[in-house]
Formats: structure tokens, C-alpha cells, sequence
């Protein structure tokens, strides 16, 4: 009996080949493994597929890892972890897949590849012109030689019949024998393909759920015939729906904006977020919840809640989760990240303000609130939203106008009475936004709120867009309000 089958304990496995790209398909197929594996109490595996030697990408394996440790996601075996089962790199399993191979040979199941590339294109050409598929096991030769390990090996399909098989996600699946055909086991250069070492690897490292794309699904008759001929009990079969490009016309490509999974990290989303987001994108926890740690998805993930079609990728909705799980922060964490961000720009340095730790209190809940990811910062100093904070502004005469009406010398009037409040009031009415505001508010209303309000704004922030003036003296405090006020009455003299 196969051992696979004596075990209740769940083994899942997440298997990436190390070509340079994590797309978020494959790092959400992690987590679906992750996930299930934790919930059961099981284990999961971190198995890197390197038999195709031509797409490897140097670094690839330690890109892999670092991207599964950003978000959290442990494994159990894994490159760095052997298991009692050997390596989890499959090149340094090949003598695994050789012994297997020879088993199938024994047993009349595999056969030297008799046939050379230009062959076997002689033969596809001609069930073109013939219009019928094309299929190997129509060339399958009546005897075979010995294979000496240099020529490719193929699989001969034990029995052309309909399979029919249980999806965890789809259920109950069928495909006729026209799905079926001898596939290459091993090539020529030695090593395994796909088709033959995942299952070899699987079933010795006791996997006991398979979670995988629904690509996968057009390919299970074969896996299925394979099975059969190892005298193996496939496992479970979980079918994870596509990740959609927004118009939902196709699967989400590097084309279409998707990006390798650590850009989220560089570009200041949390992993807290990307780890609930896209859980999201194919299973539906059953309530209106939306926000998730990790914990909490381990508890409540199952299989019969991930759906069957795809899902979209929303940008949108990733930036309102990233804020959320950023309001979860700790006020003081939040903070020294804001802090990090400016001084990362170049236009600041050392600006002495960063080192005032009164007036940075200040602002830290101004830009925390117009941000949704740590890189937003850089951003809104790219369009000028934020160097006001820190140097003198520049503007316009003109911008001084409410709505461009205003005289100069009226509004040069209003802005000489409000620094004539200002300068009368004393420091401790600086220390609350309301009560500066009670200062103003009354002048402003008896003369015009736009008329007094706007260009006392536009003299503080020089934006036409900013925080209130009442918000915008409360940050700078008495002097430098003053002091900017006074260079917009100057140069409306």
C-alpha cells in the first residue's frame, strides 16, 4: 500500500523553479500550502525545481526563501533543511528519479526515446496536414533497446482510457484518452522533466495535498496514468483559481503591471498586507471580515472556501488594505517609519527639524493620514505636498488672491491683521489647533472666509491644496507663522 495513505498527517509543499521572478500567483500558491499545512498541525515543504537548467537564474534560490521569510512563511524542510527523504533541490536528487525510472523500465513502462527532434517534427507535421491530434504513443515502437542514460527516456501510458478524478476546488473531473500520451521521463541531458520528478519527489516526501494553478489541470490524466504505472495513490488535488488582470479578460502577466513579490516589499507595503490580500484574491473566509492577520488565516482557511473562477488583482483594494494593517501599527512604529522615509530624501539631508522631536510629532499624523504605503512619502515630495514642512515656500502673488479676485492691498490687509492677532496672543494658545482657530475663525467670518483664510494658507504652505491654516500655525508655531506671513505681505508690497 502506498505510504502516502497511511498517514493522516497533512505534508503540502510549495515547489517554485529558481528562474528570478516571484509572481504573486506562485507566492499566493505558497501561502495556500502554508496555510493548510499550519491549520492541520502538518508540514510544509520548500521544494526548489532546477532540472531545467537552461531557465535557471543565478541567486534565484536565495531570492525564493527571502521572499517567503518576508512574509512569514516558515518551512519545515527546505533547501537549508534536509529531510529524512534527502535534498529539497531536485538537481541534487537525480539519483531518486534514476531509481524510479529503472522500476518503470522493469515493469514495461518506459522506453529509450528512439526518434530524433527533426523525426519527431515529421510527425507532427503530418497530423497537422491530416488534421488530427498529435500524439506520441501513435509512433510508439513494438520493441525497445536498452537505454544506456544518454537518449531521452519516455513514459509508456499503461492504459488509453478515460480518467476521472476528485478536485478539492472543481470536484469531480473527467478526460477521455485523448489526453493521454508517452511523455519524456528523463532527458537526454540527464535530468528529470516536470511531469516525472514532482510526483517521484511528492511521493517520497509524503504529500498528502497537492496546491497548485488550475493550469495544472489539463496535464492530471497523464499524471494520473503515471501514477498508475508507480503503483502510487496520487494525493489530494487543490486547483487554485487564476489571479486576473483587471479586465478580467486573462491570467495576470508580468505585461499586464504584475510585479515579483519583494517590489511590494521596496515599495513600503507591509507584509501583513500582501500575506492577507492575497489569501483574499480565490478563497472567501464566509463573513464581511476583510482584515486578517496571520494567525487568524490559519485558523479559519479550508479548501472548500477557495473559489473556482479567478479573481482580480485590484491595486486599489491593496492600497486600502495596506492602510488598514498600517493603522494596526504602534503610533511610536509608525513614526520612526515616517521619520526613515524623510531622511531617505535628498533635498532634506539633516534637516534640523528631523531632529525636533516636537514639531515632528506634529506632522507625523498629517502624512501618515495622506499615505496608504511607506513610498507614498517620496511621492508626495516628488509634487512638492511636503517640503513646505521643512523650508520657506515659494508662490505666486497672484496665488495670494482668493479665487483671484481679491485686491492685493485688501488681502495684504487681512493677512496684517491676522500677524497682528497672532503677535498679541500668547504661547499657550499655540499648543491646541481649536484654540488658534478661536483666534481667527471670527475675523474670518465677519470679512470673509476665503478672503482672510486663503491667503494666510497660501503664505504658510504656498499650496492650494494643504492642511488649514489654524492646523498649518499650530505645526510651525508662533514665530515662523509670523515670519512666513510677513514674506507674503512683503511681496504683495
Amino acid at each position: 500500500m502506498d505510504t502516502n495513505t497511511e498517514t493522516k498527517k497533512v505534508v503540502t509543499r510549495f515547489a517554485p523553479s529558481p528562474t528570478g521572478f516571484m509572481h504573486i500567483g506562485g507566492v499566493r500558491t505558497a501561502l495556500f500550502a502554508y496555510l493548510w499545512a499550519r491549520k492541520n498541525n502538518g508540514t510544509f515543504i520548500l521544494r526548489i525545481e532546477d532540472t531545467d537548467k537552461e531557465r535557471e537564474v543565478e541567486g534565484s534560490i536565495e531570492h525564493i526563501q527571502k521572499s517567503l521569510e518576508w512574509l512569514g512563511i516558515e518551512w519545515d524542510f527546505g533547501p537549508n533543511k534536509p529531510g529524512s527523504f534527502g535534498s529539497c533541490i531536485q538537481s541534487e536528487r537525480l539519483p531518486t528519479y534514476l531509481e524510479w525510472a529503472h522500476k518503470l523500465i522493469e515493469n514495461g513502462y518506459a522506453y529509450p526515446d528512439p526518434y530524433t527532434e527533426e523525426e519527431v517534427a515529421e510527425f507532427r507535421k503530418k497530423a497537422e496536414e491530416e488534421k488530427r491530434p498529435f500524439l506520441y504513443r501513435d509512433h510508439r515502437p513494438e520493441t525497445f533497446g536498452v537505454w544506456d542514460g544518454k537518449t531521452s527516456l519516455r513514459f509508456k501510458v499503461p492504459e488509453i482510457k478515460q480518467y476521472t478524478w476528485h478536485d478539492e476546488v472543481r470536484g469531480e473531473l473527467k478526460a477521455g484518452a485523448e489526453a493521454l500520451d508517452d511523455f519524456i521521463l528523463i532527458k537526454s541531458d540527464g535530468y528529470p522533466t516536470y511531469n516525472f520528478a514532482h510526483i517521484i519527489d511528492d511521493y517520497t516526501m509524503g504529500v498528502t495535498h497537492i496546491i497548485r494553478g488550475d493550469e495544472f489541470i489539463s496535464s492530471t490524466p497523464r499524471f494520473l496514468s503515471l501514477y498508475d504505472a508507480l503503483g502510487f495513490t496520487h494525493p489530494v488535488f487543490v486547483s487554485a483559481p487564476q489571479i486576473l488582470r483587471p479586465d478580467r479578460t486573462k491570467k495576470l502577466g508580468k505585461r499586464d503591471g504584475a510585479k515579483d513579490i519583494l517590489e511590494y516589499k521596496t515599495e513600503g507595503y507591509l507584509a501583513s498586507t500582501m500575506v492577507n490580500f492575497l489569501v483574499l484574491i480565490g478563497w472567501n473566509p464566509g463573513t464581511e471580515q476583510e482584515i486578517f492577520t496571520k494567525e487568524e488565516l490559519v485558523q479559519l482557511f479550508s479548501l472548500n472556501q477557495m473559489q473556482k473562477s479567478g479573481a482580480v488583482f485590484n491595486e486599489e483594494k491593496l492600497d486600502w488594505m495596506n492602510k488598514e494593517h498600517m493603522k494596526l501599527l504602534g503610533e511610536d512604529f509608525r513614526n520612526t517609519e515616517i521619520l526613515s522615509e524623510l531622511q531617505k530624501n535628498e533635498t532634506l539631508g539633516s534637516h534640523p527639524k528631523l531632529s525636533d522631536t516636537e514639531f515632528m510629532l506634529k506632522i507625523y499624523p498629517i502624512i501618515f493620514d495622506r499615505i496608504s504605503k511607506w513610498s507614498d512619502i517620496a511621492t508626495l515630495f516628488r509634487e512638492g505636498e511636503l517640503d513646505y514642512f521643512f523650508n520657506k515656500p515659494v508662490y505666486s502673488k497672484e496665488s495670494l488672491s482668493w479665487k483671484g479676485e481679491s485686491p492685493a492691498e485688501e488681502t495684504q490687509k487681512h493677512m496684517k491683521n491676522v500677524v497682528e492677532i497672532l503677535t498679541n496672543t500668547q504661547e499657550d494658545m499655540y499648543t491646541d489647533v481649536e484654540k488658534i482657530k478661536s483666534l481667527i475663525f471670527d475675523y474670518a467670518t465677519e470679512h470673509g472666509r476665503g478672503n482672510v483664510l486663503w491667503p494666510v494658507r497660501v503664505a504658510l504652505s504656498g499650496r492650494d491644496k494643504s492642511p488649514d491654516p489654524f492646523t498649518l500655525i499650530y505645526i510651525f508655531g508662533k514665530t515662523e507663522s509670523i515670519a512666513r506671513i510677513n514674506s507674503a505681505i512683503e511681496l504683495l508690497s
